[in-house]
Parts: C-alpha cells; sequence; structure tokens
C-alpha cells in the first residue's frame, strides 16, 4: 500500500481499518491520518529505494482468564485489543533492517548477517529483532532487511504486553513481506518467545504473543509446548452490556523482571519435587495431600503460588464454561475469586520490599468499593504480569463514565483505557 490511497475514497483500506478500530468516521479519518503520519515520518528519515511503502498493524493482548498460568503450561483465555504498534516499511536489497520507534525514541539498526545472540543487546529492542529472525531462519523461513518507521498506542508497562505486541509486528514484518503470509500465528508467537526467553533474556509464557497473534477471544491450552491447542470464543462484552477498563497506575513492571521471574521460579521448585518440569504435570490430588510437608520443605510462599496455580487451572475452566453459557454473571464472580487469588496466594499486586507504593491495590480497593456504593455487579483484577502494573474492570456501560471519573480523581486523567477487543492479530493493511 502507497501513500496515494490514504483516503476515504479508498474502500479495502477503509474496510480494513474499520475491522481494527471501529466503524465511525471519525475514528476511521483519525487513523487514516495516523498511517499518513507514518508516511511522512518515514520519508523525512529514510533514503527511498525502488520498493513500496507498507503499512503492519500488531496489537496488545489482554488477559481474562488464567493469571501467571502459561509459563506452567496451563489454560488461559486472552484477547487481542484495539491498542497496537503500527509501522510503515520498505524492504531493502540487503541484509540490515533500519528500525525506529518513534514511541520509544529508539533508532537501530540490525544487520541479519549475524543471526546469534548479542550480549550487549540483552534487554534492548535489537534483540527481539535479531531473535525472530533467527527462529524464522532456523524453521526455514525467509528473512531480509527493511527500514521501518514505527509508533505505539502499547505502552511499556501498560499491562497490554509491548514486548509481545513489538516481536509480533516483527513477525507480521517478515511473515507478509518475504513469506507471502504462510507463517501460521502459532509459528509466529513461538517465534516471538523464543526471541524474549533466549536473545531477550527475560522469562515468559506464550501467552502474551499468542494472543497478540491471533486476534479476537481465545482459550489457550499449554500442555503441548511446542503446538498449544487454540480455541476462538464468541465474546462481544456490549451484548453483556459491559465494557472492559484497564487502569495504568503507573508503576509498571518494565524494571521488576526479578520479581517477575521468581513466580516460575517458586512454581517449578514445587514441581521438581514431584519430579516434573511444570505444575501442569503434577496430579493436583497428590500436591494437596502433602502440603503439610512442602510447606516444611519450601518457603510457604512457592506453596501458595502452587496452590493458586491449581486453583486457578479450576476456575479458567469454569470461566471458558460461564462464557460459553453466556453466564455472565458467574464469569463475574470467577473473575473477583482469581482476583483474590493472586493478591493472596499469587502475590503479585504488591511489589516485594516496597511498602510504600501500593497503587495497584488502591486501586483494586476504590474499584470494589464503587461497584458496592453503586449496588453494581462488577470485577476487578490485577491485569498480566502484576507487581503494580494495571487492572482490569469490568463495568457495566452505563457506569463506565462515573466509574473513569472515580479511579481518575485518584490516578490523573487518561489513566483508564475503555478497551475493545480486536478480531485479528498481526495484520498487513
Amino acid at each position: 500500500m502507497s501513500k496515494n490511497i490514504l483516503s476515504l475514497e479508498n474502500t479495502e483500506l477503509v474496510n480494513k481499518l474499520e475491522q481494527l478500530y471501529g466503524k465511525d468516521e471519525a475514528t476511521v479519518e483519525l487513523n487514516l491520518n495516523k498511517y499518513q503520519h507514518l508516511v511522512d515520518k518515514f520519508e523525512e528519515r529514510f533514503e527511498l529505494n525502488e520498493n513500496e511503502i507498507r503499512f503492519f498493524s500488531a496489537p496488545g493482548r489482554t488477559e481474562i482468564a488464567g493469571n501467571h498460568v502459561d509459563h506452567q503450561l496451563g489454560n488461559v483465555i486472552a484477547a487481542s485489543v484495539d491498542l497496537d504498534i503500527v509501522a510503515a516499511c520498505q524492504a531493502r536489497d540487503d541484509f540490515k533492517i533500519q528500525f525506529i520507534s518513534e514511541a520509544y525514541n529508539i533508532v537501530e539498526t540490525i544487520d541479519l548477517n549475524d543471526l546469534e545472540p548479542q550480549k550487549q543487546e540483552i534487554g534492548k529492542t535489537p534483540a527481539l529483532i535479531r531473535g525472530v529472525a533467527h527462529a524464522f531462519n532456523k524453521r526455514g523461513y525467509k528473512i531480509g532487511g527493511f527500514n521501518c518507521y514505527s509508533t505505539s498506542k502499547v505502552a511499556a508497562g501498560s499491562g497490554i504486553s509491548s514486548s509481545a505486541a513489538f516481536e509480533i509486528l516483527i513477525a507480521t514484518i517478515f511473515n507478509y513481506m518475504y513469506n507471502e503470509g504462510k507463517i501460521s500465528p502459532i509459528e509466529q508467537a513461538t517465534a516471538s518467545q523464543f526471541a524474549e526467553n533466549v536473545f531477550f533474556d527475560k522469562p515468559s509464557g506464550l501467552l502474551d504473543q499468542t494472543a497478540c497473534a491471533f486476534g479476537e477471544v481465545i482459550a489457550i491450552d499449554f500442555s503441548d509446548k511446542e503446538n498449544p491447542h487454540v480455541k476462538q470464543i464468541d465474546l462481544d462484552l456490549a451484548d453483556f452490556g459491559y465494557e472492559m477498563v484497564i487502569t495504568k497506575t503507573d508503576k509498571g513492571h518494565s524494571n521488576l523482571t526479578h520479581e517477575y521471574a521468581s513466580i516460575p521460579n517458586d512454581m517449578q521448585a514445587i514441581a521438581k519435587h514431584f519430579s516434573k518440569t511444570y505444575l501442569s504435570e503434577v496430579n493436583p490430588e497428590e500436591f494437596f495431600q502433602v502440603v503439610p510437608e512442602l510447606s516444611q520443605k519450601f518457603p510457604q510462599r512457592a506453596v501458595l503460588r502452587a496452590i493458586h496455580f491449581f486453583t486457578e487451572e479450576e476456575r479458567t475452566a469454569e470461566q471458558l464454561k460461564a462464557l460459553q453459557d453466556k453466564n455472565f454473571k458467574r464469569f463475574l464472580e470467577l473473575v473477583n475469586e482469581s482476583a483474590h487469588s493472586s493478591e493472596v496466594q499469587l502475590q503479585n499486586v504488591l511489589i516485594p520490599g516496597n511498602h510504600e507504593e501500593q497503587e495497584a491495590a488502591l486501586a483494586l480497593a476504590l474499584s470494589r468499593k464503587f461497584f458496592k456504593d453503586n449496588n453494581i455487579e462488577g470485577a476487578c483484577r490485577i491485569h498480566g504480569g502484576g507487581f503494580g502494573g494495571t487492572i482490569q474492570a469490568y463495568v457495566p456501560i452505563e457506569a463506565v463514565e462515573d466509574y473513569v471519573n472515580t479511579i481518575e480523581a485518584s490516578f490523573g486523567k487518561d489513566a483508564c483505557m475503555i478497551i475493545h477487543i480486536r478480531p485479528v492479530g498481526g495484520i498487513e493493511l
């Protein structure tokens, strides 16, 4: 797609924008301007070649059920959202990638002639790009160079997974620019996870990347590590009269890798007691029979986190059934039960060692008070990785404005994001 068709008269383009962002004309025009901005900036920063400028988008994700169970090969429900990372790209004839991120003020050059991990890139953007390229190359897919100018609505530490959205963006570019769109969503997700785990050196499960790659609402069973089972779920919150609101509490987990990693470490220590690698391989009945012994052998936090895993697995199955049965009241009850487990057993609401700054806990408390004071059937929970970061709330549509005003009185204007489900994952426009 080239810039001369960035107009409302382009029916094909308008249909794609409506699919991604909503159908009202003001929203479509706003996003046309966003992509025109990409073109303008691309032409400012890069020397153009004969190749076409192409546009790509990858969504953030929201976790709906299954908090911190993916890294134990458990079951989750997740969805892609209408906040995304977008990019204007142009293929190069060499094996170099020049990448500019407007949102993060990043300018990087990556030479794909060397696809091995680089120590100096650990924790940095080039590691993710090189890692995805390495994974695709190893699987026999084509890779190549490109110039890229990108901007993002998926903020770091926002709880909608900026790293996974970025990884899927890069996977999407390779997929459509060099592989005719033949790389499956699950292959894009596993390549992205590989890049984050091995090249970026951050532990992560596969939930985030899978949700970003597939689009819509999906139930994921990770028991087959190499080929997770993904099932699409028909869910439109508006059908039940609800909106999803995610609140940024200003204490994201972008610099809390140690705390995040402590959760799989604790859970896998318990699994090892049973000569297993992951808790999903442990029989829950056998686990609960020996809790007294485990509480003497291991730190109680590890035991509590294992209890969270097993009970969260049960809840996720119940939540899936509730959604399939259109029993939204039961779904909300289970969201609140999951929230309690995350706070008390998983312990990923507060930041260890920081007893004064407890923004996420405050946001949850204010949300629950709002629901009670207004006699509302609502639900709220820590969202995603936790340790501050964001909370997720399900609020009746007619109460959303008052809820947002209440929460933003404590957390500032634009702290709340009203989130809608996006029907597609990574895409070329």
